[in-house]
């Protein structure tokens, strides 16, 4: 059963109010109740309302008083005035601060319904864009990048330095290391981070359509252009905008983008209006800028533009500690989403994905991960199912491991140790990891048990 819209409808005159309130009842609303604007003000710090209906001539607090308040305490909630036709143009005026519309006395019932049926969806969509803008914070916060190895440490370090700032940034890094959720995290640490954070891939988009994709277009400006587009620049207004892949920025462009980050201004194709912007830029690349240009493919002046502040995301290859890390994240993630109950890798695979150099970085484990997972035929994820492997040697001992999985009691040139913790894992496997009874299995006391699990990476 959906839950009803709760509104409150606010107006001095009983006989109005009474009628107001049995037709929204009538028509499926909650309805609460108020003779003037100071009991308004009251309810709404007691209730949450999605909707307020309000006249603006009352005895003690006006209307326009009432409006005032409700919104210095709940900008959120939707304000439609009541006036009589005397008074539209006092009406209007509550537009100018912040009333959602107004209806005309005597009402129409048609035009009521559909307004206050407005008013809820722009509610909607407000309280949506809150979560997502919420969502997006706490997905690009720290907690949410995984890394502990000394390089991504350092790296944090500098971030929490430099988001508070306003300097222009530069991500480097290898394509699939993440330099987005960097992007991300010195957005949402920064005192813009209540403003929108834009993002455009340069290399996506060709030369003819990059321009107004950025500064926007006028209507009528080339084929096509039917009405005035606004560009990521002023989207991001007060915010800040991330041009990914710029070293694919064509010359013609890059001269431009070097005039906007100088002026502060943009003027839109088949403009001639100078438009004021207020955007922190932020630029991410895979190319080294030093190489392109000394080849002519990319400007010094605007490469020093951007090059404030230089943040390198550091390769996978060059994290290793990470890896582990990054692996039962994804493994959790993904068996979450395809309703699996995977417990974790076998320490030779595991060891497999540590020693990988994963020319795709975190993108490629990723992925390695989610095939993994899908295809996983039982509890722990082993060593021959993973695709990476067979592009890489195996580990030392790897087949050793292999035949003691299929009941060997020794595997030549397998280390105690390996044994040892592949004896554990079988047991677990066969008893559903019921560690006691494995403990009594294996012949050892469940702390032990718990200690050796600890020991060997396969429990935190």
């Amino acid at each position: 059963m959906a839950l009803k819209n709760n509104l409150l409808v606010v107006d001095d005159d009983k006989a109005h109010r009474t009628m107001l309130y049995t037709l929204l009842r009538g028509w499926g609303y909650d309805v609460t109740q108020a003779d003037d604007g100071a009991t308004a003000i009251d309810r709404v710090h007691e209730s949450s309302f999605d909707v307020i209906l309000m006249d603006i001539r009352m005895l003690r607090v006006s209307g326009i008083e009432a409006l005032e308040i409700i919104r210095s305490y709940n900008p959120a909630i939707p304000v439609i005035i009541m006036t009589a036709y005397s008074s539209v143009e006092t009406a209007v005026e509550t537009l100018k601060k912040g009333a959602y519309d107004y209806l005309t006395k005597p009402l129409d019932f048609d035009k009521l319904r559909i307004t206050l049926e407005k008013a809820m969806e722009h509610r909607r969509l407000k309280e949506e864009n809150r979560i997502l803008k919420e969502n997006a914070g706490q997905h690009f916060s720290r907690q949410n990048i995984i890394g502990s190895s000394p390089a991504m440490t350092k790296l944090f370090e500098i971030v929490e330095q430099v988001a508070p700032s306003e300097a222009t940034v530069l991500i480097h890094g290898e394509s699939g290391t993440g330099k987005e959720l960097i992007a991300g995290l010195v957005h949402y640490n920064s005192f813009r981070k209540n403003h929108p954070f834009i993002k455009i891939n340069c290399a996506a988009i060709t030369e003819t359509l990059l321009e107004s994709e950025l500064f926007g277009h006028e209507k009528g400006a080339f084929t096509g252009a039917d009405k005035r587009k606004e560009g990521k620049f002023l989207q991001a207004d007060k915010g800040s905008l991330l041009l990914d892949e710029v070293s694919e920025m064509p010359l013609s462009m890059q001269v431009k983008l070097l005039r906007v980050l100088q002026e502060r201004e943009i003027t839109r194709v088949g403009g001639d209006t100078v438009v004021p912007v207020d955007v922190r830029v932020i630029a991410a690349t895979n190319k080294n800028l030093i190489e392109m240009i000394e080849k002519g493919r990319f400007r010094e002046d605007l490469f020093y533009r951007l090059n404030v502040v230089l943040l390198e995301v550091p390769a996978l290859r060059n994290r290793e500690d990470d890896v582990p890390l990054l692996a039962a994240h994804f493994l959790t993630l993904f068996s979450e989403k395809n309703r699996k109950k995977i417990k974790g890798f076998t320490p030779v695979a595991m060891d497999c994905l540590i020693k990988y150099n994963w020319p795709g970085n975190v993108r490629e484990l990723m992925n390695t991960v989610e095939r993994t997972v899908v295809l996983a035929r039982s509890d722990y994820i082993d060593v021959v199912e993973l695709p990476v492997i067979q592009r890489q040697p195996l580990p030392e001992n790897a087949f050793a491991i292999r035949n003691l999985d299929q009941g060997s009691v020794l595997a030549e040139g397998a280390t105690l140790e390996t044994i040892e913790k592949t004896a554990i894992i079988n047991t677990l496997q066969a008893v559903n990891s019921n560690k006691s009874e494995a403990a009594r299995r294996l012949g050892i006391t469940r702390k032990t048990l718990h200690k050796k699990l600890k020991q060997y990476g396969l429990m935190p």
